[in-house]
């Protein structure tokens, strides 16, 4: 059940950090990635500043995705 739960928090986490940075859409595998990744990347930047309920990690998971996005941004030149 945990896989799953990182799953879909990934995915919404996702979702959220590309919608709020207006990049290309990645799909949805590519927001469960970017997802989970930013996961770890929030995590390691705020903590448990937002809590640990599924809302906080999903926020935390947002902030990371975008940090994430805005240096991939950065490295491919706006390609994506």
């Amino acid at each position: 059940m945990g896989i799953l739960w990182t799953l879909i928090i990934g995915a919404v986490a996702g979702w959220l950090g590309s919608q709020i940075f207006k990049g290309g859409s990645l799909g949805l595998i590519g927001n469960i990635i970017v997802g989970i990744v930013g996961g770890f990347i929030g995590y390691w930047l705020l903590g448990s500043t937002f809590g640990t309920a599924v809302v906080g990690q999903i926020l935390t998971g947002a902030v990371g995705a975008i940090v994430l996005l805005a240096i991939i941004n950065l490295l491919t030149r706006g390609k994506v």
